[in-house]
């Protein structure tokens, strides 16, 4: 890695961390820079410090401005993924965070008028989405245009749309730990990279013997996986997917720290709040401000790579699944159906993902 890209990736750790912690920063752009403060970390004194003027505008994401009605707008109507809302005297911090979060769309259902603009910089706007996602904040900032005094961190625009964590995975530990006990060959493996603090786990159960192993992708589920919510399927999946595994001899579960389809953990919360108003799996993401999904199955292309396992067979409902590890060089020779039983709480869920996201269930 030339010097050049180790600083551009430092300076985008950097920015991550500062979101999450409520500080300024700046994203550079050839056409514009952006001077940005996360509005769910934000409050009245370092925002006053960000706009010592009180002058600022209010960036989210289409899918946000698209449940706020501003999609009607030229602006927003033509925004590629990022909407500027120009500010106005009731654009107060208050106001700002109604915006941001969909948790108070019942409580304040009445926003605005509020006008949309020209993002100026659409590369650094998207920026600033994706930077949000890798922080596990809501996609919503207070803006100026410039580099304000107070932004430390100044990551460009490429270096936060070019950033890929798949190709920085190395392993970091492995281990012996028997899970299953009609077959307690079991190594876990741990994957991290200097970047970013997200550490992945690949669980490898029993030991090969010349055949595509059987591989589940398992995304991190803290409410399923741990305290066993009815809410979803995922503690099913992940005990059936291990013992299935044991069964078939060999084979490797790889566990992502993708919460909530890519959202985090907190986010996924706010997610369920909206579901109990009524919005479904998918509408809860769009209201929050997110993509459908936001998971980079690159993650689990790069750890069976380093594992050495290029040819699998896949334990999936899910075709993205699929498609995701194909278009990263996993070669998928079987698509190897994944069936749990439904609970009252969970049919909803269930069929949104068939209907809505396509799992073959």
């Amino acid at each position: 890695m030339s010097q050049t890209n180790a600083a551009g990736l430092r300076e985008v750790a950097r920015a991550i961390d500062a979101l999450r912690r409520g500080w300024p920063i700046a994203i550079g752009d050839e056409d514009a820079s952006l001077s940005l403060l996360a509005i769910e970390t934000a409050d009245a004194g370092r925002l006053a410090g960000f706009a010592p003027d009180g002058q600022h505008d209010v960036l989210i994401s289409a899918e946000r401005a698209a449940t706020l009605t501003l999609a009607n707008q030229r602006p927003a109507a033509q925004a590629p993924g990022a909407v500027r809302i120009a500010q106005v005297p009731w654009l107060d911090l208050d106001t700002a965070t109604a915006l941001a979060d969909p948790a108070l769309d019942l409580s304040s259902p009445m926003k605005g008028p509020f006008a949309t603009r020209a993002t100026r910089s659409d590369g650094a706007a998207a920026a600033a989405l994706k930077l949000a996602r890798l922080a596990g904040i809501l996609p919503a900032f207070f803006v100026r245009d410039g580099e304000g005094e107070e932004a430390a961190p100044r990551p460009s625009s490429a270096a936060i749309l070019d950033y890929d964590a798949p190709s920085h995975l190395v392993i970091a530990s492995r281990a012996r730990l028997p899970v299953v006990a009609s077959n307690q060959h079991t190594e876990i493996i741990a994957f991290r990279s200097a970047e970013e603090a997200t550490e992945h786990v690949a669980l490898v159960i029993g030991v090969p013997n010349g055949k595509p192993p059987l591989v589940r992708l398992h995304s991190e589920c803290l409410t399923g996986d741990v305290f066993g919510s009815l809410k979803c399927d995922c503690g099913p999946q992940l005990d059936g997917a291990l013992h299935r595994i044991a069964g078939e001899g060999w084979g490797v579960l790889v566990y992502l720290r993708q919460e909530g389809r890519g959202i985090g953990l907190i986010n996924k919360l706010r997610a369920y709040a909206l579901q109990d108003q009524g919005f479904d799996t998918v509408d809860a993401n769009l209201r929050l401000g997110f993509g459908i999904d936001e998971r980079d199955f690159g993650v689990a292309a790069r750890m069976l790579e380093l594992i050495g396992q290029t040819r699998i067979r896949l334990l999936t409902n899910n075709p993205a699944k699929v498609a995701g590890l194909a278009a990263a060089g996993i070669d998928v020779v079987e698509r190897v159906e994944h069936r749990v039983t439904a609970n009252p709480h969970n049919v909803d869920y269930l069929a949104t993902k068939r209907d809505r996201t396509g799992h073959m269930l």
